[in-house]
C-alpha cells in the first residue's frame, strides 16, 4: 500500500544545529533533494562550539563555504592558544599551548587551516548557503513520530507556530537531534562509555574593562584555576562581550536556579581577579560533558549523526568536528545510493567507519580534559600528556568499511600523524595546476564522484583507458586525472612534489579516492588487467552486485 503523504523527499534531516545544517549543505552540494526540520525557531544564539579543526575546514573548503565561514569568524582570527592561570592578574600564568600552528607547518599538509568560529556565527552561514543551494530548511517544525514502511520512512511533523500537522515520506532519515535524541530513543538504541563527566553553566556577559586585564593575550580560552572560583573564560569579540563556563555540581544538590545573575557576576569577578569589575549578565545555558557512543548508528533507513550518535568532552572541540565529519561521510554515501551508482549496503559502512572513530576520539577528548585540568572535572590520573592532536583531527583511519586493502590491525587513531596514502586514510594534499592554469589542492577534486589518480606516459594511458571502460561497465561516475609533467598530464604538481611517492605508489601505479577524500584502494604498479582490477575494486567499495 502506498502511504498518503503531504511531502516526499529522498532525505529527511531531523535537527538544525551544526551537524544537521552541515548535512543539508553537503547533500545540497551533491544535488540530493532533502528536507530539514528543527523544532526551535532559529539557529543558536549562544556562543559555543567554536573550534573548527583542519579536517572540518577542508570539508567546508571543498563545499565552497570556507571563505564565508572565515568572514564570519574574522573577529577572533587573531586569537590563539589556551592560557591557564589562577586569575588574569596571576603573574605565573602559563600557556598550555601558544599557537595552533607554530611556524605555519600545517600548510605543507593541508590547503586549509584551523578556524575559531562560534556556533552562533557558524550556523547562520551554513543555513544561508544550504538554502542558496536548494536545501528545504524549516524551523519551528517538530518530529512527532516516525515508522518504516514499504515506501521508506513515514514521519509525522508539527508546525509549532501554526499547529498544522503533515506527513512526510523519505527514503532515509538522518537524526541529528542532539544528545537526548528522541529518534535514538524511539529506536531503542543504547549507549556505552564512561557517561557523565562534569557539568557547567555557560554565562554570557558584558564587561568593558575586562579587555584591559586580558591585554595582548588573545587566547582561545583561559582556564582560571582558583579553587574558590574556577571556570573558563572565552572571548566573543575581545572587547566587551565574553563567555564564562562556571562549574555546576547537580550531584551535590546544586540547582540551575541557584546560578542567579548576582552569583554568576561575583564568581566571574573572583575568577578573573578583578573584584570591582562591572559585569552585565546577558544569558545563561547549562551544558553537560559526557563520554558516550551509541551502540548502533541507526536501524534500517534511519541513521544517527553528531551528538545523537556520540557525546564527548568539549576540550579540543572534537565532538562538533566529529559530528560534521559524520555528516560528510553519510552525505556522499546517500548520494551514491540514491543516484544508483552504489548498492544500499554501502550505508552499512557508515557505522563501520564512524563508530570506531567516535570511540577513539571520545577517549582522547576525555584524556585531554584531564590533562588541561578542565574546571569542574576531577578524573583519576591519566596515562600521560596528550601528544599530537593532529593524529586525532587528521590522522584517523577506517580499517574496515568502504575500502579495499586497509590493514585491519592498525589503530583507528594513530600515535602520530603521517600522510601515507594507505587505504582507509585521508588522501594526501598536493598542490597542482590544472589544464586551465588554476592552482588547486588535490583535496579539491574529491566531492561528487570517486577519483582515480594515475601518472602520465604509457602506464597512465593504460590506466585511463581501463578506468573509462570499468566505469562504463558499472555505471559509476568515475573521474580520472593523469598527474605529472608530460603533455598528456591533466594536473601538474609543484616541482618539489612527488605525488606518487606521497600516495605510496610508483609513477606507474594508481590511487582510488572516495568522494570524501579517503583512499579507497591503491595499486603500486600497473597490473596485467587494470580494467578487471578496477571493476572488482569499485564493486567492492560501492557494494555493487
Amino acid at each position: 500500500m502506498t502511504t498518503q503523504a503531504d511531502d516526499r523527499v529522498p532525505v529527511l534531516i531531523v535537527g538544525g544545529s551544526l551537524v544537521g545544517l552541515s548535512a543539508s549543505l553537503f547533500l545540497a552540494r551533491l544535488g540530493v533533494p532533502h528536507l530539514l526540520v528543527e523544532k526551535h525557531p532559529g539557529t543558536s544564539i549562544h556562543p559555543r562550539g567554536r573550534g573548527n579543526n583542519l579536517r572540518t575546514m577542508e570539508l567546508f573548503r571543498t563545499a565552497g563555504a570556507e571563505p564565508l565561514i572565515r568572514e564570519a569568524a574574522s573577529v577572533l582570527a587573531g586569537n590563539h592558544g589556551i592560557l591557564q592561570a589562577a586569575s588574569l592578574v596571576d603573574p605565573e600564568a602559563e600557556w598550555l599551548f601558544r599557537e595552533i600552528d607554530p611556524g605555519g607547518k600545517l600548510s605543507r599538509i593541508s590547503p586549509s587551516g584551523w578556524c575559531l568560529c562560534s556556533q552562533n556565527d557558524l550556523e547562520p552561514v551554513l543555513l544561508a548557503y544550504a538554502r542558496e543551494l536548494g536545501g528545504d530548511i524549516r524551523f519551528s517544525t517538530e518530529l512527532l513520530g516516525f515508522e518504516e514502511s514499504d515506501d521508506g520512512v513515514v514521519a509525522q511533523l508539527l508546525d509549532r507556530e501554526s499547529g498544522e500537522r503533515r506527513t512526510v515520506v523519505a527514503d532515509y532519515l538522518i537524526a541529528a537531534d542532539g544528545p537526548r535524541s528522541p529518534v535514538r530513543e524511539a529506536l531503542r538504541i543504547g549507549q556505552t562509555g564512561r557517561g557523565e563527566l562534569f557539568h557547567n553553566v555557560s554565562v554570557t556577559f558584558r564587561a568593558k574593562r575586562l579587555a584591559e586585564a586580558v591585554g595582548d593575550r588573545l587566547f582561545i580560552a583561559c582556564y582560571l584555576t582558583d579553587p574558590a572560583a574556577d571556570g573558563v573564560l572565552l572571548p566573543v569579540d575581545n572587547v566587551e562581550n565574553w563567555v564564562f563556563h562556571a562549574p555546576w555540581h547537580p550531584e551535590q544538590g546544586e540547582a540551575l536556579e541557584d546560578f542567579t545573575d548576582e552569583r554568576c557576576a561575583a564568581h566571574i569577578r573572583a575568577a578573573v581577579g578583578l573584584p570591582e569589575l562591572e559585569i552585565e549578565i546577558t544569558g545563561k545555558a547549562p551544558w553537560h560533558a559526557a563520554e558516550r557512543v551509541a551502540d548502533r548508528y541507526g536501524a534500517g533507513r534511519v541513521l544517527l549523526a553528531g551528538d545523537s550518535a556520540h557525546e564527548m568532552s568539549p576540550t579540543g572541540a572534537f565532538g562538533s568536528n566529529t559530528g560534521i565529519q559524520d555528516a560528510h561521510n553519510l552525505a556522499w554515501k546517500l548520494a551514491a545510493v540514491l543516484g544508483g551508482w552504489a548498492g544500499p549496503a554501502l550505508l552499512d559502512t557508515y557505522e563501520q567507519e564512524r563508530r570506531p572513530v567516535a570511540v577513539a576520539t571520545g577517549e582522547r577528548a576525555s584524556a585531554r580534559s584531564a590533562e588541561h585540568r578542565h574546571p569542574g572535572y576531577a578524573p583519576p590520573p591519566t596515562g600521560g600528556p596528550q601528544k599530537n592532536v593532529m593524529a586525532v583531527a587528521l590522522g584517523y583511519r577506517y580499517p574496515d568499511g568502504a575500502v579495499v586493502g586497509a590493514d585491519p590491525g592498525l589503530p583507528v587513531v594513530p600515535e602520530s600523524f603521517r600522510p601515507t596514502g594507505e587505504p582507509g586514510t585521508r588522501a594526501p594534499h598536493v598542490w597542482v595546476t590544472d589544464a586551465g592554469g588554476v592552482r588547486r589542492s588535490t583535496l579539491d577534486l574529491y566531492e561528487r564522484a570517486p577519483v582515480l589518480l594515475v601518472g602520465t606516459g604509457d602506464a597512465g594511458a593504460d590506466w585511463h583507458t581501463a578506468a573509462r571502460a570499468a566505469a562504463d561497465r558499472l555505471g559509476v561516475p568515475l573521474a580520472v586525472y593523469r598527474v605529472g609533467f608530460g603533455t598528456d598530464a591533466h594536473l601538474v604538481p609543484e616541482p618539489e612534489a612527488d605525488w606518487a611517492a606521497l600516495h605510496g605508489v610508483a609513477d606507474t601505479g594508481a590511487v582510488l579516492v572516495r568522494p570524501d577524500g579517503f583512499v579507497a584502494w591503491r595499486a603500486a604498479e600497473l597490473p596485467s588487467d587494470p580494467e578487471g582490477w578496477l571493476v572488482d575494486v569499485l564493486g567492492a567499495v560501492l557494494r555493487l552486485g
